[in-house]
């Protein structure tokens, strides 16, 4: 049964938040990362290069698609879910640092 001054619809829900707001800082060991997406065989498809000479980044691309040269490697990353532009993960945890 629910009333006006009830926060939460369920005891579920209530403990949710709890452990949500008390939940200690997620540390992303980045090498432990990228040794499990190596033996899964998704190293690739999650790295990030860049174009030396125009500075374009890919995901899991090796050659720069406006130049067709061999791109350098930057590190791990994906996709942004809203723009579609390539993000290094340290860029996103350096990003989340900053804010708090």
């Amino acid at each position: 049964m629910s009333t006006r001054q009830q926060r939460y619809c369920t005891h579920a829900c209530q403990q949710q938040a709890y452990r949500a707001r008390h939940q200690q800082p997620v540390h992303l060991d980045l090498p432990l990362l990228r040794a499990e997406l190596q033996r899964q065989q998704n190293l690739l498809a999650h790295t990030v290069y860049e174009c030396p000479s125009c500075e374009t980044r890919a995901l899991g691309e090796q050659r720069c698609a406006e130049c067709n040269t061999f791109i350098r490697r930057l590190g791990l990353g994906g996709s942004c879910p809203e723009c579609d532009a390539v993000i290094l993960l340290t860029d996103l945890i350096d990003g989340i640092v900053h804010l708090q």
